[in-house]
């Protein structure tokens, strides 16, 4: 599908208001009514099957213009619970409660209950990820000056047991 030039494209905020006709929306209106599964034909007459989410947005769009209602469409990003980004991240609702009071991750709190956006849930796990190997990345190269990976198993499972015993 052939994107229009950037003088022509509007961006994905805009508030569409109704045509000055709202009858001139009738055919489309009709159209739509007897269409399911719809199909878009482009410009040089490819067409692609319009996804049944899509289809429903579009009738509510027209809809809503013929009714005389302006129309904004812009992206929301997928939000999730306190509950639901917790177990993504694989930790306890409380300690994501402590993370978002911390300021690890942003959060929304619309009414009573914090939200938070999957898209920052992925970000935070896959930053925790990258600072988990580089710390790992750090402890192997610290063994290693330390002369830790030539040590026989016997003689570090003695030194282990000597530190347990000094902790009792």
């Amino acid at each position: 599908m052939a994107t229009p030039p950037a003088s022509v494209r509007r961006p994905h905020h805009d508030t569409v208001f109704p045509p000055r006709d709202a009858a001139s929306l009738d055919p489309i209106a009709d159209l739509l009514q007897q269409s399911q599964p719809a199909r878009l034909v482009g410009p040089a007459g490819e067409g692609v099957e319009v996804p049944a989410d899509v289809y429903e947005v579009l009738v509510d769009v027209v809809d809503a213009l013929r009714r005389g209602d302006a129309v904004t469409v812009a992206p929301v990003s997928v939000r999730l619970t306190t509950s639901q980004a917790a177990e993504m991240l694989g930790v306890s609702r409380p300690t994501l409660v402590k993370l978002l009071e911390d300021g690890e991750l942003p959060y929304e709190r619309p009414r009573k209950h914090r939200l938070v956006r999957l898209d920052d849930v992925l970000a935070y796990r896959e930053r925790r990820s990258r600072h988990r190997r580089e710390l790992l990345g750090e402890i192997a190269r610290q063994a290693v000056v330390d002369g830790l990976y030539e040590v026989d198993r016997e003689a570090y499972d003695e030194a282990l047991r000597a530190v347990r015993r000094r902790e009792v």
